[in-house]
Parts: C-alpha cells; sequence; structure tokens
C-alpha cells in the first residue's frame, strides 16, 4: 500500500489531474446513469400505462364491443375487432372479458372461452393501471369497464404492452444517454489535460513535490535568517514576512494583504518601505532599534510584481561605534593635551637652560592652576562626573581645531533625573554637530553650551557657523539626513544619526528638542524632571 502510494506521488501533475478528473466523470457519469435508467423506466412504464389506458377506454366504449358482450358475443366478432385494434395501436394484446372474467378475445386463440386467472379489477367501475403478470408475461397494463345502456358493468377490456417493449424503449433512450456520457468523457478529459498544462505554466514546470519542498525551504530560509524580510506587492501590501522582521516593526500575525500605510505610521522608515524615500542602506530609527533598510524591486517577466525590503539590525553595532567614538574623543583628547604639555615641556626646558628657573616655576604654577581651575569648574557646576569629562574632552578638542567651545557661566546640573548614557549622547551629538559647522569657517569660532536643572534638564547649544536654513529645521532631526558628504560605497552609520538619536531620547523622556533658523546654529533640548529611562541606540 505505501509503495503504491508513493509510486501515485511520484506521477507528473498532468496525470494526476487526468486520472482524478476522469475518475470522478465515470462514477458520475455511472450513478447519473442509474439515476436516470430509474427515472426514465419509470417515465416509459407510465406513458405506456397511459396508453394502454387510452385503447382500453376507446375499445370499452365502441358500442358492437357493449353489444356483443350483453349478447355473449354469439358471432365471435369481438375477437376480430379486438386483434384490429391491436395491430393498429401496437399493442401486445386486447382481451376482452364479461362479468364473469370468461375471455372474448385473446392473442392466443386457445385461451377464448376461458376464465382468467385473476378477478375481474372493474367491477367497481372505475379504471385500473398497472402491471399485469399474464399468461404473456409481465406487462405494462390498463382496464376500462364495459358498460350497458343502464350503466352496469357488464365487462372488461384489458390492455397490455409488455415489458421487452419498455426494455426495448429503454435501451434506445440508454444508448442516447450514453453517447452523451461519452462525450462528456471525451470534454473532461481534454479539459483536465488543458487543465494539467495551464497549471504547469503557472508552476514554471515544477511538480507539487518540487513545490512543496520549495516552500519549505522559503520558510526555513525566511524564519531562519537574522534580517528582517518584508515581501510587498504593487498595491503596497504585505504579502511575506519573517519572524525577525516582525520583531523590528512590531507587528502582529494580521500584517499580512494589509498595506504599509496601515501598519507603520508616517515617517522615515514607511518611506523606506513605500519607496518613497529611494536608496541604499538607509538608515532608519524606531522607539527602540537602529536599521539599515534596502528596498529592490522585483519583477517577473518584465513585469512589475512588487518589491523586497530587507531590514538589519544595527542597534548593537551603533552602541559599539558610539563607544569607539568615545575612545576616539578621549585619544583626541590625550593627544592634544600630549602635544601641549610637550611645548610647555619645552619651554620649561628652555628657561631652565637660559638660567631662569623663576620663570620657569612661574610659567608652571599658571599652566597648573588654568588646567586645574577649567576642570573644578566643570566639576563644581555640573555633578555627573562622566558629563563633565565628555565636555573637558570636548572643550581640548575643539581647540585643536581652533573652536573655542565654553560653558556659560550660568550653567548648572545637579540632578539631571535622566539616564547617564543618555545625557552623554545628548550633550556629545550637540557639541559635535556645532563644532563642526564652525571648524575651517573664517573669523570667529565660537561654540556654547548651557546646562539648566531649575526644572527639569534644559540643555542649549548654539555657534557662530551659518545655522541651519529654514526649509531644513524640519528636516535636520530626521533619522538619514545629513549635509556631509558620504564615502562612495561604504555604510556609515554616524551620517544622520546623530541629532535623530538626540530627538528620539527626548521624545522617550516626553520632552522637547527646538531647532532655530539660522544664521547662527541653536538647538535646545528640555526633558521634564523624572527618573528618566536608558534609550537603546
Amino acid at each position: 500500500m505505501k509503495r503504491a502510494r508513493d509510486w501515485w506521488a511520484g506521477r507528473p501533475l498532468a496525470s494526476q489531474i487526468l486520472v482524478w478528473t476522469l475518475g470522478l466523470l465515470v462514477v458520475t457519469a455511472a450513478l447519473g446513469g442509474l439515476v436516470a435508467g430509474q427515472i426514465v423506466g419509470q417515465i416509459l412504464d407510465d406513458q405506456f400505462r397511459l396508453r394502454a389506458l387510452g385503447v382500453a377506454e376507446s375499445v370499452a366504449q365502441m358500442p358492437e364491443v357493449a353489444a356483443d358482450v350483453a349478447a355473449g358475443d354469439p358471432g365471435h366478432q369481438i375477437q376480430v375487432l379486438a386483434e384490429q385494434v391491436r395491430t393498429r395501436a401496437k399493442t401486445d394484446y386486447v382481451v376482452v372479458t364479461d362479468r364473469e372474467g370468461i375471455r372474448f378475445s385473446h392473442p392466443t386463440p386457445s385461451l377464448i372461452g376461458k376464465r382468467l386467472e385473476e378477478p375481474v379489477a372493474v367491477l367497481d367501475g372505475q379504471t385500473h393501471v398497472g402491471t399485469d403478470h399474464g399468461s404473456l408475461g409481465d406487462s405494462a397494463n390498463a382496464k376500462a369497464p364495459i358498460l350497458d345502456a343502464s350503466g352496469r358493468v357488464i365487462g372488461q377490456v384489458s390492455v397490455g404492452i409488455l415489458e421487452t417493449a419498455v426494455s426495448t424503449e429503454f435501451v434506445q433512450d440508454a444508448g442516447t444517454i450514453a453517447a452523451y456520457w461519452a462525450l462528456i468523457l471525451v470534454l473532461g478529459g481534454a479539459g483536465s489535460f488543458l487543465l494539467a498544462r495551464t497549471i504547469k505554466r503557472a508552476t514554471f514546470g515544477l511538480e507539487p513535490a518540487e513545490i512543496a519542498s520549495l516552500l519549505q525551504d522559503r520558510e526555513a530560509l525566511l524564519h531562519g535568517i537574522r534580517e528582517g524580510m518584508v515581501g510587498l506587492d504593487d498595491a503596497g501590501r504585505v504579502t511575506v514576512i519573517n519572524n525577525e522582521a516582525r520583531r523590528l516593526l512590531h507587528l502582529g500575525d494580521t500584517a499580512l494583504s494589509r498595506p504599509v500605510e496601515e501598519l507603520i505610521p508616517p515617517g522615515r522608515l514607511r518611506d523606506v518601505l513605500t519607496g518613497d524615500a529611494p536608496g541604499t542602506d538607509q538608515t532608519v530609527i524606531t522607539d527602540d532599534a537602529l536599521l539599515v533598510a534596502n528596498r529592490m524591486p522585483v519583477s517577473v517577466g518584465g513585469r512589475s510584481v512588487g518589491a523586497v525590503v530587507t531590514l538589519r539590525d544595527r542597534t548593537e553595532v551603533e552602541a559599539l561605534v558610539r563607544d569607539l567614538r568615545s575612545l576616539e574623543g578621549l585619544m583626541e583628547a590625550l593627544r592634544a593635551q600630549e602635544h601641549e604639555y610637550a611645548n610647555r615641556l619645552h619651554t620649561v626646558g628652555g628657561l631652565l637652560d637660559l638660567g631662569e628657573p623663576a620663570q620657569a616655576r612661574t610659567f608652571i604654577s599658571g599652566i597648573a592652576d588654568s588646567s586645574r581651575s577649567l576642570g573644578e569648574g566643570l566639576r563644581a557646576r555640573i555633578e555627573p562626573p562622566e558629563l563633565a569629562a565628555l565636555i573637558h574632552a570636548k572643550i581640548t578638542i575643539a581647540a585643536e581645531q581652533d573652536v573655542h567651545l565654553a560653558v556659560s557661566e550660568d550653567s548648572r546640573l545637579r540632578e539631571p533625573g535622566l539616564g547617564t548614557q543618555d545625557l552623554l549622547t545628548i550633550v556629545g551629538n550637540l557639541l559635535d554637530n556645532a563644532v563642526d559647522a564652525v571648524s575651517g569657517l573664517p573669523g570667529p569660532r565660537e561654540v556654547t553650551l548651557t546646562l539648566d536643572d531649575s526644572s527639569g534638564v534644559f540643555v542649549s547649544v548654539t555657534d557662530s557657523g551659518p545655522g541651519v536654513p529654514a526649509e531644513a529645521v524640519d528636516d535636520v532631526v530626521r533619522d538619514g539626513y545629513t549635509t556631509k558628504p558620504g564615502k562612495a560605497g561604504k555604510l556609515d552609520l554616524r551620517r544622520g544619526i546623530g541629532l535623530a538619536l538626540v530627538a528620539r531620547i527626548v521624545r522617550r523622556a516626553g520632552g522637547t528638542m527646538d531647532v532655530f533658523a539660522g544664521p547662527g546654529g541653536r538647538f535646545e533640548v528640555w526633558i521634564p524632571r523624572g527618573e528618566g529611562k536608558e534609550a537603546r541606540p
């Protein structure tokens, strides 16, 4: 049995469809033929009974027949008349009897004058139809009463058509029905063959087992990779989505067959998915992840069938990049300090060589006081040591680029009520953008940082650069937006991410971020007092 099933499963799709279709048609034809045969047989029986009834009533109403029956048929004319009627009406027998059942006519002359085997049925004055089991065999029979002038039953006319005649008629009709069924079988077979070929073309010639294998491979591939994948049709509806994409986009099991506009709120992520924001390796920030998205159109036979969007989770990579940038900043600060201290040591050595030890001591004391005053000033006004260290490093790095970065005199930050990492991200990105904006410009290069914790956390960064154009005020905080040229062929997660990260942290903390148009850059962040959550990149 198993071998037979395996053999059948291995047959081509066209053969399976043809066999199944023909099998169903044969079974249907057999059942239909059986039902049709019963119906046709019943109809023929009824028709022959009615035909026999008509002949019987006609004979019974003949005056000469009634007269001869009443007289006992002295001239034996009833047999002659009955045979004439039987021949013309094409019945098998016309039997006339009296009330007692004595025959006056019969196709078998030897039975004339003999009594019927069964009682006379028309003594009630009514006609009777049915199947008669007489001496000639089973027949479709009708009996009609013969009445005298007073209406009394004086005899009976029995007319019958043998079942052999009914069967002959049925066989003729059955032949016609069989011809129609044969035609249906031929057309069904041709249709199933054409259907199989159409399905074969639609499935690129693949058999069911191969399609099932491909489906299993697709499911394993879709849900086994670590990248999110979303398939869209030309109408923007989701046709396929894997588990990773559901996780990254926070979509449930009802995402299939729904438009992207219903699933994703307005923003850059929706624009990338719908193709309104073209490009490759586009960075997109969600509430809890940083994604790199690519959208590729898909066409079959030169006809567009939709697009495939891949989503790579680069949250951890961005966190590592941020840590690396922090280390680079510290290294830059140390390098700058090392360069500056080397110059100062050379100066002290020169003073000593010139025999000016007093001047050397004064010079060293001034350097120590200046460095100590900067660090102590920051620590006195800024409570979080990590933030004070970051600002100190940024001041040193900015000085290397001939940028004067200052902290306003009225800046105070005691209890930020915000995660340290979030605070470092906000201040660090705003200072980096400001220093980049003024470095290399002619004239004074000034950056000012203001911190205040009187009513929440307030951070303000201003610079002397050109500022943000009025038409770009709403775009600068959008993920992926940047005015910096990128390196060809390389994915730079830092481009267009800094201000977007700041905006996301502020939004998650329930604060506000204001961007002011130039000239002069100005960014202000306010976060209400409370226990802030550490925002993931």
